[in-house]
């Protein structure tokens, strides 16, 4: 399912999907980083307790475990926290990752490697995302968190 209705918020839904695990997850932290300030929690109370019962089970693993399982939600691993992300709300989804970006700000969650750097292959793509408006960024990224978690 995607919520993109534009082609270019259609494409970069499609490049999104090549990439490698690890760079879904750096795409994700610096689009949070990117838009944090406009971004508004889902209003919808299921989806806030929802998504609340997804990150505390992520954030009370250790860091490594944290790591694998954002890495196993973002490339739809058959594990028990892939499983349940998959049945949650796209509300919930969205939230999900805003709780984790927030969570990596404070310091619970496993941090961005402070000397991280996108790969090459990815500067364009950024730039097409900065220049979408903000709506059609969070279409983007409602489109891109939708489609994680297990697969079957």
């Amino acid at each position: 399912m995607t919520f993109a209705t534009d082609d270019k918020t259609k494409q970069a839904v499609e490049q999104f999907r090549g990439f490698d695990v690890d760079t879904k997850l750096g795409v994700l932290w610096f689009g949070y980083l990117d838009i944090k300030q406009q971004l508004i929690p889902a209003n919808q109370t299921s989806a806030q307790e929802t998504a609340a019962a997804e990150y505390d089970a992520i954030k009370a693993m250790d860091h490594q475990q944290q790591l694998q399982a954002m890495r196993d939600i973002a490339s739809g691993a058959d594990s028990d926290i892939s499983h349940a992300y998959k049945s949650l709300s796209s509300s919930a989804k969205i939230d999900v990752w805003l709780r984790l970006s927030q969570g990596m700000e404070e310091g619970v969650i496993i941090p961005m490697p402070s000397d991280y750097q996108p790969p090459e292959n990815t500067k364009q793509f950024v730039d097409t995302i900065k220049g979408l408006d903000f709506e059609k960024r969070v279409d983007f990224t409602r489109s891109i968190v939708m489609e994680m978690g297990a697969k079957s």
